[in-house]
């Protein structure tokens, strides 16, 4: 059965945007030829969900669409219909990830923020975590867990450390 996977960055004090959704403190792991597993993970997916703000992050970012080639959803409470690159989802989320996980296909990518991940925590809707620990400390900003979710068990699956500093947690949930 396809995984939903949840696969982001996270600053050492648990923050994947600092002030201003400024996503400055990852240029400190940036390394030529390094991708941190990137390329084999977005291998194993076809589907993108992602929160309205991470969306428009991601197109203003100079080149084409980086998922251009997979089926994406943008979650949404504002917007609807599509656009070039996603289809805009307001409905029940649970009732997204229940349709998308008994169709055939890869895995499912969860690329943020962290409205949509609390949701998807608070309903238990999360397979798999990958979390990459950015050396840094941001202070302030958007951080990754939200208080007000239900206490969840997870399984360390592996761990892998680089010498940016980076460090890459992989969890199953229980």
């Amino acid at each position: 059965m396809r995984k939903v996977i949840v696969y982001i960055a996270t600053s050492l004090d648990g923050f994947i945007a600092g002030e201003n959704d400024s996503l400055d403190f990852l240029k400190s792991v940036e390394v030529p030829g390094e991708d941190y597993g990137y390329a084999n993970f977005i291998n194993t997916i076809d589907t993108v969900i992602m929160g309205r703000k991470t969306y428009d992050v991601i197109k203003a970012f100079d080149g084409p669409f980086w998922h251009a080639s997979r089926k994406c959803y943008v979650y949404s409470n504002t917007r609807t219909g599509s656009d070039d690159n996603v289809e805009y989802y307001k409905g029940d989320i649970a009732e997204l990830i229940t349709k998308l996980k008994a169709e055939e296909g890869k895995d499912i990518f969860i690329d943020g923020g962290a409205g949509l991940v609390h949701e998807l925590m608070k309903q238990k809707l999360i397979d798999r975590y990958c979390i990459s620990i950015i050396p840094a400390i941001v202070g302030t900003g958007v951080q990754l867990f939200k208080q007000g979710r239900p206490q969840q068990e997870v399984r360390l699956l592996h761990s892998s450390t680089f010498p940016s500093g980076l460090v890459q947690l992989w969890y199953d949930a229980v």
